[in-house]
């Protein structure tokens, strides 16, 4: 049921406005705010839910002339040059200024639960035809996929172009120099390291762009029958871990810009230099993005000599707890299946495998950005839990 308005009132000399919800609760709202959010057809358009008000037009100082309460779902304000605004209850209730309601909504927004994990990880498995064709299936893929930051789907045909399909699931697919897909195998003259049979070690792709992608998905098309076994290893877990063990390797490698480098030809020809501090932070601290690469990581370093050495012994304390038996999880994907991870969080590696005269391994894979799957989402929410 949509929240009923007890009371509402003008506070500090018409600066903001208090309502008295009828479970006993109150909300305050600045005024400013108020006039700035007005949703009336000439400050707000709503097939684009954007605003038109524009913000030279806005007095940081106003105050509220008049406040009305009509029927306890939605109050009314003139403002001093005579424009009446209008705010449902409902509106108003989940825009509340509160630390617990500004929590909730944004956990409504971002979906924000973490499940931790390492070699104890359960991979969550989903069918990739129950994905295609079921609502459903595919909130709960996305579901998993932000929560745990993996997820396998299985039983995809084993021929290139199913992950273009699974990229108009979500809406489209991020292009790279590499290509809208792009093929893992042993090639000759290879332009990455993951183009060859050799051992990979954990790390996140593209760290050489500024926005590196969010989400990766490999298709395994044709598998080695020796070797060639993932890992993955959960790096926010890691970066907990780390912070904890060794306080100032953590600052060292959240604050240090590393410089990176990828150039050649594939897509098209390209020559690509970025800076990336290995562990994003946000205000709290805490991890919010894995950029590494030791594959990419440029010879030049833009850091002072005397900073070096103590980089170096932060980024292997890091390496090492990547690699412990206690947090990574190895497994060997099969024909048809997809594996689907978060890119920012999880570090992925592969262990070696013999060459042969023919192409014995064979994956296909993609990128999306999490803003593009996070859309998906919350739609899929809409649609499947008949939400607001």
């Amino acid at each position: 049921m949509s929240p009923g308005i007890q009371k509402v009132e003008a506070l500090d000399a018409g600066h903001s406005i208090r309502v008295q919800w009828e479970d006993g609760r109150e909300s305050c709202y600045p005024c400013v705010w108020l006039r700035d959010s007005c949703q009336c057809p000439l400050c707000f358009l709503p097939s684009a839910s954007a605003r038109r008000l524009l913000l030279q037009d806005l007095d940081v100082n106003i105050t509220a002339k008049e406040v009305a309460l009509a029927d306890r779902k939605k109050i009314s304000i003139t403002w001093p040059d005579g424009h009446a605004s209008e705010y449902e209850a409902e509106w108003l209730k989940k825009r509340c200024f509160s630390e617990e309601a500004r929590a909730e909504m944004q956990a409504d927004l971002f979906f924000p639960e973490c499940q931790y994990w390492g070699s104890d990880l359960q991979l969550p498995k989903i069918p990739f035809e129950e994905v295609m064709c079921s609502d459903e299936s595919a909130y709960k893929w996305l579901c998993t996929l932000k929560k745990v930051g993996i997820v396998l789907l299985t039983g995809a045909a084993t021929k290139q172009g199913e992950l273009v399909k699974l990229g108009h699931r979500i809406g489209f697919l991020r292009l790279t120099f590499y290509g809208p897909t792009w093929q893992v195998q042993d090639k000759a003259d290879a332009n990455n390291v993951a183009y060859t049979n050799g051992k990979l070690c954990f790390h996140t792709d593209y760290p050489v762009l500024h926005h590196p992608p969010g989400v990766q998905f490999l298709h395994c098309i044709k598998q080695t029958a020796a070797g060639g076994e993932s890992e993955v290893v959960d790096g926010f877990h890691v970066c907990n871990k780390l912070k904890k063990q060794n306080p100032e390797a953590y600052q060292i490698l959240s604050s240090t810009a590393v410089d990176y480098t990828d150039v050649g030809v594939d897509y098209c020809d390209f020559a690509v230099h970025c800076k990336q501090r290995i562990i994003d932070i946000d205000s709290r601290g805490q991890a919010v993005r894995i950029n590494y690469n030791n594959a990419t990581r440029d010879t030049v370093f833009d850091i002072p000599a005397e900073k070096v050495r103590p980089f170096y012994a932060a980024l292997k304390e890091f390496h090492d707890l990547l690699n412990s038996a206690e947090h990574k999880f190895t497994y060997k994907l099969k024909p048809g299946d997809i594996v689907t991870f978060d890119n920012w969080r999880v570090l992925h590696g592969r262990q070696s495998y013999p060459s042969g005269s023919e192409v014995t391994r064979h994956l296909e894979g993609a990128y999306a950005d999490w803003d593009v799957v996070m859309s998906r989402l919350r739609l899929l929410r809409k649609r499947v839990l008949k939400r607001d």
